[in-house]
């Protein structure tokens, strides 16, 4: 089954400040999606840009109407997310509970919708 692991965080908070502690995160954030993909379960992930890059698309009574920035104001932004593929969502939660982002925010973890004859 898929499942969708959506990472949130607050932007505000800065992170690893120092170069060695940013080099010391996206080590354990490389280390886990190398082991998503040892173990098979990796289809795709990546991070997002901040939401302030981001536009929000509407359409009614036929216009499309934009919005910058994201739809909702939040504690906590959407960063980035993986797709993976694993037997239950047993296993999907406990990909999300090995997830660096976890420690500092939280995963939200989706089942995606698999619709029979839809095109590839």
């Amino acid at each position: 089954m898929r499942y969708m692991l959506l990472i949130y965080d607050d932007e505000r908070n800065p992170g690893p400040v120092t170069p060695a502690d940013r080099e010391a995160s996206m080590k354990e954030w490389f280390a886990y999606t190398i082991d998503m993909k040892k173990a098979g379960a990796y289809l795709l992930g990546d991070p997002l840009q901040p939401t302030r890059t981001a536009t929000t698309v509407r359409s009614k009574g036929g216009k499309v109407l934009t919005t910058d920035g994201p739809f909702a104001e939040t504690k906590e932004q959407l960063g980035g997310y993986y797709l993976i593929d694993v037997p239950n969502l047993d296993e999907a939660l406990r990909w999300a509970g090995r997830c660096p982002g976890a420690r500092t925010g939280s995963i939200e973890v989706r089942p995606i919708m698999e619709i029979p004859g839809r095109p590839a």
